[in-house]
């Protein structure tokens, strides 16, 4: 019971910091979410590739503080690999995934301590919306540049984000298109309508491939926040399996003992 408490104790900030931010994207409306390949979650390659991205895009600012380094042998990395290719900070392979930013330096430049992405993928999700990946995925593709925002850079999933676009040299600089259109509720008022993005600067990735970079890092954020979720589905599949097979064993062993009862 006590380590129960100590636990639940330690959590209680990421807790705390996944509260703070969902509310946020709620408030600020936005767009349906794309819907993110699910396929690439069982992709040792793709998630080689999100881990990559996590590490030279993400852990700038953001900690993974619940997962270790090492922990991702369990996608084909070997401690080699992941000490020379994935920690930049002098951390030792079996520590955890933290930032090497001060937290007091980040509330100064971004207003508060951007949050743990640990679980991230799991701590958003709506009803018809989709799934916390759905949503990722849908956010990390929707930048647009926006010269009123103090970063320069807005978004249609989150407006009003405060983040910048780190990943923007891949993607390129796009400007998104809006128009007023009558209100289909109302005839007499009018709605901003969302018409598409407009190229303004090429990125080192095609939209394509660009969008195949989201989905690893999308992928790899999904893996790390319940990096069993593969082995417990395979084993979820036998399960239901023996679960049918027993039945059907079951329900002859009952036809058998009553057989000769009237």
């Amino acid at each position: 019971m006590k380590r129960f408490i100590l636990a639940t104790l330690r959590l209680l900030p990421l807790l705390a910091s996944l509260t703070v931010l969902a509310p946020a994207h709620g408030a600020g409306g936005g767009i349906p979410w794309d819907k993110f390949p699910t396929n690439r979650v069982t992709d040792l390659a793709a998630l080689q590739n999100g881990a990559k991205l996590f590490a030279n895009y993400c852990l700038n600012c953001h900690s993974a503080a619940f997962m270790r380094y090492n922990r991702l042998r369990d996608i084909g990395l070997s401690e080699g690999q992941i000490a020379d290719n994935l920690i930049f900070t002098g951390a030792k392979v079996g520590e955890t995934m933290k930032t090497s930013l001060d937290p007091k330096d980040a509330k100064d430049w971004f207003g508060k301590v951007p949050p743990d992405l640990t679980l991230i993928a799991r701590s958003r999700s709506a009803a018809g919306q989709g799934t916390g990946a759905d949503y990722l995925y849908t956010y990390l593709r929707t930048y647009y540049r926006d010269e009123t925002k103090p970063t320069g850079w807005n978004n249609l999933a989150f407006p009003t984000v405060g983040m910048p676009h780190v990943m923007w040299e891949l993607q390129g600089q796009q400007r998104a298109i809006f128009a007023d259109e009558k209100d289909p509720r109302d005839a007499t008022k009018t709605v901003t309508v969302f018409k598409g993005f407009e190229q303004i600067t090429p990125g080192t990735l095609s939209t394509a491939d660009y969008n195949l970079a989201v989905a690893d890092l999308v992928a790899f954020l999904q893996w790390m926040a319940e990096p069993n979720q593969n082995d417990r589905k395979r084993l979820g599949v036998w399960v239901l399996l023996f679960l049918a097979v027993f039945t059907v064993i079951a329900w002859r062993l009952n036809a058998s003992f009553w057989k000769d009862i009237k």
